[in-house]
Parts: structure tokens; sequence; C-alpha cells
């Protein structure tokens, strides 16, 4: 049928690895991934902020690397391993990344905080030992209202160092993915 009316795709079964996690969900190809991990998955580690993928709130690592969930179509993972706020750790055992937040209370509203915690732990997989300069880099596009970029930057830093206190402690892997 023609009338020029684009019918969403049906829903179909996806196979998604989330947290080191083989799921199954039912949606539509083209429904963002920000939806798929809060709606059927109940991940609320990312946030929707802008939707548009300016503001860095539903940010997760799509094999290692930071992006932006609420633009990436689920398609697009599929056979890919997502990373969420979630899989870093938990409150009986945070990681690395997440302790250094909790260390230099580092937030305030807490909107803004998965996006700059999944920053910094994909510039921290990436590069274990960053200058001031790249994590200034790293952060630049995540939003914060509050004004604790100050903690926020002292997080990053000292999740450096919990890093490499992991690494030296387990002879040379920090135990983080």
């Amino acid at each position: 049928m023609s009338d020029g009316v684009h019918s969403p795709e049906p829903a179909q079964p996806l196979h998604l690895s989330v947290n080191g996690r083989e799921r199954e969900v039912r949606t539509a190809p083209d429904t963002p991934l920000l939806h798929v991990l809060r709606n059927d998955l109940e991940l609320n580690g990312p946030k929707y902020g802008c939707g548009l993928g300016e503001c860095g709130a539903c940010t997760v690592l799509v094999d290692g690397v930071a992006a932006r969930s609420c633009v990436i179509p689920v398609r697009g993972v599929v056979g890919r391993e997502v990373v969420t706020l979630e899989g870093l750790g938990g409150p009986d055992c945070p990681g690395p990344t997440q302790r250094a937040f909790i260390e230099c209370q580092a937030a305030q509203c807490g909107y803004c905080l998965n996006g700059m915690i999944m920053a910094v732990e994909a510039l921290l997989r990436r590069n274990p030992n960053p200058s001031e300069q790249d994590m200034r880099q790293e952060l630049r596009h995540n939003l914060c209202r509050c004004g604790t970029h100050v903690e926020i930057l002292q997080a990053a830093h000292r999740a450096a160092e919990l890093r490499a206190q992991a690494r030296a402690a387990h002879g040379g892997t920090d135990g983080a993915a």
C-alpha cells in the first residue's frame, strides 16, 4: 500500500548482549537502544535527556566505545557488546570508576552522572593513564547543569588511580572489562 505514510517495522525477536548476558527482545529494529534498555530490560542507568545524542545522559559502551543510546537503533547493536552503568558494578561492589565518583562526591542532581561515568570508563579502557586534557576532551560533550565539573574531573583522576592500583594488585589487569 502506498499511502505515503511510513508504517513502523513490525516487532521481531532481536538477540542482544548486554552487560555480559545474552538477551532477547521483541521490538521493531529501528527502536532506539535507550528505549529497549530502559523499558524492556529495566536498566535505568542510561537516562533520557535530549533524545538527540547531544547531552550524554544516555551514554552506554558499545564494544568498549562510548555511544549515545538514544540515537542508535537497536538493530545497530545486534552482535555487539553493550555495557550500561549497571554492567560496571552494583551498589554492593561498584566498579573502580563508579567508586571514584562516589568517593569524590561527583554528583549533585545525578542526572548527568551516567554519561560522565560511562565517558570516563571508555577513556580509561583505551588510555589507562590519561592527561587532564584527555579527560576534559572526553567529557566536553557531556552536559552537567549543576556545576559539579570540578568534582567530576577529580573523580576521573581518582578512577585512573583506582584502576592503576587494581592492575598492580592483579598483575597487570585491573579486573574491569
